[in-house]
């Protein structure tokens, strides 16, 4: 609008200037050689325009045909740059899509039509790393480091090359001359700081912190952090050789990150190295009250050396106590408590983690506490099968590797502080949902005495005696067999003036007990068995040893083995041992249904004495000079 204003007024102007001409009185009048040219002054100024314009004119064209060959040079480089610009960007187009083919033929394009074109040398060289021909991408690579304009180009092509081919010093190596290059490049600072934290150069890892720091290259929060993690690995280099100056930096490293754990485990235990044991634990609760972690409990548990497990169990409850209802902390109660050997509050801190968080740690503990406190196997196991499909534990996880241990870096793209503590994932799934019943949280109880293995058969007829009576009674009566006295027997009677009766004994006293008897027990408590069976349809209640000592005291002509020396007899004694072995253990289910259905004891019964159908006991030899009698066969009580 303005210049349209001033065209007008320009013109506005000419006109007013040719009106005040033309209103001048008199001519102009100009002689040359005998001719007058006069003219009135307006006709005289357009003549002079109109001669003027034409001399311009002709100036003009020639120039212009003197400028012909530059300008037409002009042109023609003007149409070739758009040529290659055209070219060139179709190539990136292409490279972008990832056809590396039409990409390469119209990086050569724009090559040969832009000449010394920054753009096209990285077309080409990235054209080559897209087909694979390292080779060529390379020497691309290297031909940009002579032009300073193009050298920190050329240094991350090689560097990228260099981290494909896995060759980290000439990474490092290509990294450190670009942040000289450039000291604010981004990559080539962080890609120097990963490099020298893998390495652990901690030192020169501190000072390309600072760096990047200074060139604004991180926020204050990632700096605060990053110096943190490096001086914690630092201080954890520095603790065997330098421990004050390892102490100075793990404290530092615990001031600019409270959350930290290894800073807080590594300035506790160097505190506590140092004598300052209330230094250790604060720092132990303030991190502790951020994030509880099992190592945190464990130097809190160990934060005074030489103290009892009572006290490293008081020490963890309070500590427990500053984050309540954790799993971490009832898991590292209960750990204290076993080696206290506090049983009943293991279990109960157990017992909560179970309830509310169900992982590995938990079920593994529950088996160890089963084999230290009752050493029961059964339940031991128990617990670790449920173990195998728990959930998993939390460990120290940084791009899909699990390590058991914290490390400043991460093994596979060395980047600072990559790991965290936090459940794996990406492992076989474990059952979460696992029901738990409450009889395994109790303690198992263990009954006094244990019973003897009843038969099957044996046990019914226990249970029942009444219909089994008349079975037990028709055995004795089919199936007794007289047993013949043995020699030493034999000549006692003979001394004594008058022979002892024999007594009958059943081969097979109970019918029940046939495949329940391999020949493994006993033979004494076989014959106190048969003793104590019925053999009247009343049936008879068994003897006590004192009695029957009595009887046979009392009885004439009556003299058991080792009476003539005052010393008891070796059949009695383990007569007597297999009685109070039988008492101690309580009576076996089939002995008490079998007194059930015995009657009261006869003055028959009492005066009866005890004969045994051995002479000795069945390992004892002899003697040499004993006369061997001829073999009968061995009763056999149960077939």
């Amino acid at each position: 609008m303005i210049r349209v204003l001033i065209f007008f007024a320009l013109l506005f102007a000419v006109a007013l200037g040719f009106a005040w001409m033309a209103d001048l009185p008199g001519v102009i009048s100009i002689s040359w050689d005998g001719y007058v040219w006069e003219q009135p002054p307006v006709v005289v100024a357009l003549v002079v325009g109109v001669v003027l314009a034409l001399f311009l004119a002709a100036v003009w064209l020639v120039l212009v045909i003197l400028r012909s060959p530059k300008i037409a040079s002009r042109f023609f480089t003007r149409r070739r740059k758009d040529k290659g610009y055209q070219a060139l960007s179709r190539g990136l187009i292409a490279l972008g899509t990832g056809n590396a083919k039409l990409a390469r033929k119209h990086g050569l394009d724009a090559d040969k039509l832009l000449k010394e074109e920054p753009a096209t040398k990285l077309l080409l060289a990235q054209t080559a790393q897209l087909a694979g021909k390292d080779e060529e991408a390379r020497g691309r690579f290297e031909a940009m480091l002579d032009d300073p304009e193009t050298r920190a180009l050329g240094l991350h092509g090689l560097f990228i090359e260099a981290e494909r081919h896995n060759e980290p010093v000439a990474a490092r190596h290509y990294a450190e001359e670009a942040n000289k290059a450039v000291p604010g490049l981004e990559w080539a600072g962080k890609a120097v700081l990963g490099y020298q934290a893998v390495a652990s150069h901690w030192e020169q890892a501190l000072a390309t912190l600072e760096r990047n720091y200074t060139s604004k290259l991180i926020d204050k929060k990632t700096y605060r952090r990053h110096r943190a993690v490096i001086l914690t690995a630092l201080a954890q280099k520095l603790e065997e050789g330098e421990p004050e100056r390892a102490y100075t930096m793990a404290k530092e490293a615990h001031g600019l990150a409270l959350d930290l754990v290894p800073a807080a485990v590594n300035a506790s235990r160097l505190a506590t190295r140092r004598g300052d044991i209330r230094k250790a634990s604060k720092i132990l609760e303030a991190t502790w009250r951020l994030s509880p972690h099992p190592d945190l409990a464990e130097a809190y548990a160990h934060v005074r050396t030489g103290d009892s497990a009572v006290d490293r169990l008081k020490r963890v409850k309070s500590l427990a106590a500053l984050r309540a209802n954790t799993s971490v902390g009832a898991l590292a109660v209960a750990r204290s408590a076993m080696d206290a050997r506090e049983f009943d509050e293991a279990r109960e801190q157990l017992k909560k983690v179970l309830r509310s968080e169900p992982i590995r740690a938990a079920f593994l503990m529950m088996a160890e506490l089963e084999e230290a406190e009752h050493g029961d196997r059964g339940r031991m196991r128990d617990w670790l099968s449920r173990a195998v499909r728990a959930p998993q534990d939390k460990a120290w996880v940084a791009d899909g590797v699990v390590s058991a241990e914290w490390q400043p870096v991460s093994p596979v793209t060395g980047r600072l502080d990559a790991f965290e503590w936090k459940t794996p994932s990406g492992l076989p799934d474990a059952s979460a949902g696992e029901t738990i019943e409450d009889a395994l949280f109790e303690a198992p109880v263990l009954s006094a005495a244990v019973e003897p293995p009843v038969a099957p058969e044996l046990a019914e007829t226990a249970g029942s005696p009444e219909p089994a009576e008349p079975e037990m009674k028709a055995d004795l009566e089919l199936q007794a067999e007289p047993v013949k006295p043995a020699a030493k027997d034999k000549a006692a009677e003979s001394e004594a003036g008058k022979a002892e009766p024999e007594s009958k004994v059943s081969s097979e006293p109970v019918r029940a007990a046939k495949e329940g008897y391999e020949g493994t027990t006993d033979d004494v408590s076989h014959v106190k068995r048969v003793q104590d069976l019925p053999d009247s349809p009343a049936g008879a209640a068994p003897e006590p040893a004192e009695k029957a000592e009595t009887q046979s005291a009392e009885t004439p002509g009556a003299e058991t083995p080792g009476a003539k020396t005052g010393k008891e007899s070796p059949l009695k004694a383990t007569e007597k041992k297999a009685e109070a072995k039988v008492e101690t253990a309580g009576k076996a289910p089939s002995d008490a249904g079998v007194q059930e259905a015995k009657a009261p004891e006869t003055a028959e019964d009492l005066d009866r004495p005890i004969a045994f159908p051995f002479s000795r006991m069945p390992d004892d030899p002899g003697t040499e000079d004993e006369e061997e009698e001829p073999k009968e066969p061995r009763p056999r009580f149960f077939n």
